[in-house]
């Protein structure tokens, strides 16, 4: 048994999982490594075991999915490890993670292969008032929620633009909060000129409909084409300024609309996870690793598959992993990968549609010109908006990195993950995936104990 090919799956949401089924059963030993406790990712996050729900299914969609999806008995699965590095050595591979929640003591995978299944994470733009307390993101509010049965507030407001916006205001309303009003930048007849792409995927055009009947079952206003202009609050957020948008993306006098709130739940997107692929060398599509028809990256025994790949839901992520699941299986033989038609044909289908939706939801497009100079960008070193726009106009700023060195913008805790975009707009320059040696902080202790690829080689 030992003598089977060893492929290590970074991520246990659902691309990670589908990609772990299809590789085992396909022979492979397999080794999937999440920093969760336990599997699911995002999309299928599990409450914590002490709090014994009686249902979680309530609090998700495809549940029936998920459950096709559980880790079996034939796959390792290694919850708490905190992948902060991947290394390629002299034969094979080297995960470097952090355990547990203190984080505080290392271990090492080492496999013939690696399938990255990093997911992606939120984009937040900022506004005046969005360092306060009871701002948070769409998607942490969906996690405290799905993984805590925590409420994020009473009186919530849901705002900024994507499909991830109908889910977390209607699990919210179903769950006993008052969702104040769900406010998204994009009107509906922002998706005409993709109408035909849409259209190839009626199922999700379906579940939207469910999701605007549960939002009117549960009397929720929707503010299509309105904007959050600012968070009110001292303490914490009290309330929230919105606006409707005009054709130019500009927000239009007169329109303003105070809303009262304890929580503001805002999201402005998704953006891929390519911190681990990037320190191994994969080369990347924009901000999104580049794959073939296979998953697999330009780095030989490595593979990519669900929103590390371009964000694109669950069902996409499950139909890479599945794809890349089989090519590794095959290709670590020595063989050539026979991949289902039906498989490649949804992924080819489920692609095309979030291509689509991905043109469909974009932020206001004169958001940068509204925000005011004195409003925070970079949270952590505290760099407000005009100095990222002198160090653009009066320095004469390249590109974002540039930027980053001259202002300190993106050298706090988060590394750029969270200001990273609103600074390269401000400056006007293109986005860029960012170049980190390690995925996350590590101690020196650690660091000092962790084997090189010079030492596999003694």
């Amino acid at each position: 048994m030992a003598d089977r090919p060893h492929l290590a799956v970074v991520g246990a949401g659902p691309a990670g999982l589908a990609a772990a089924q299809a590789a085992t059963r396909a022979g492979l030993r397999v080794t999937v490594v999440d920093a969760a406790p336990a599997p699911g990712g995002q999309f299928y996050r599990q409450p914590a075991a002490g709090l014994r729900a009686g249902r979680p299914q309530a609090l998700h969609h495809r549940w029936s999915t998920w459950q096709r999806l559980r880790p079996g008995p034939g796959t390792t699965l290694l919850t708490e490890h905190h992948v902060w590095f991947a290394e390629r050595l002299p034969q094979g591979f080297a995960l470097h993670a952090l355990l547990g929640p203190d984080q505080e003591r290392g271990a090492t995978v080492h496999a013939d292969g690696l399938l990255l299944a990093t997911g992606g994470y939120e984009t937040l733009l900022p506004f005046p008032g969005w360092t306060l307390p009871g701002v948070l993101t769409a998607g942490g509010a969906q996690a405290m929620l799905k993984g805590s049965l925590v409420l994020p507030g009473r009186n919530v407001v849901v705002a900024g633009t994507g499909p991830l916006l109908l889910p977390v205001a209607t699990g919210l309303a179903g769950a006993g909060a008052r969702v104040a009003a769900l406010v998204e930048s994009t009107r509906p007849r922002d998706a005409l000129p993709h109408a035909v792409r849409l259209a190839g995927r009626p199922a999700a055009l379906g579940e939207a409909a469910t999701y605007a009947a549960r939002l009117a079952r549960h009397r929720v206003p929707v503010l299509a084409g309105h904007t959050v202009l600012r968070a009110h609050g001292e303490e914490r957020v009290e309330a929230v300024t919105v606006a409707a948008l005009g054709a130019d993306g500009r927000s239009l006098p007169g329109t303003e609309r105070r809303i009262a709130c304890d929580t503001l739940a805002v999201s402005h997107g998704m953006r891929p996870h390519t911190d681990l692929a990037d320190a191994l060398g994969c080369a990347l599509d924009g901000l999104r690793v580049a794959v073939d028809d296979e998953q697999r990256t330009d780095v030989p025994g490595v593979w990519a598959a669900g929103e590390a790949t371009g964000v694109g839901g669950a069902p996409l992520a499950v139909a890479e992993g599945r794809v890349a699941g089989l090519s590794a299986a095959a290709r670590l033989r020595g063989l050539a990968p026979v991949l289902p038609s039906r498989t490649v044909r949804a992924r080819a289908a489920l692609r095309r549609f979030a291509d689509a939706m991905d043109a469909v939801y974009r932020p206001p497009a004169r958001w940068t010109e509204e925000l005011p100079d004195d409003t925070l960008v970079c949270r952590c070193e505290e760099v407000t908006a005009r100095q990222v726009r002198d160090a653009a106009a009066e320095l004469g700023c390249p590109d974002a990195r540039t930027v980053k060195l001259l202002t300190r913008a993106g050298m706090g805790w988060c590394q750029g993950r969270v200001c990273g975009p609103a600074v390269a707009a401000l400056s006007r320059c293109q986005e860029q995936a960012a170049r980190r040696p390690f995925a996350r902080p590590v101690p020196l202790g650690v660091l000092a104990g962790t084997p090189t690829a010079d030492d596999q080689r003694e």
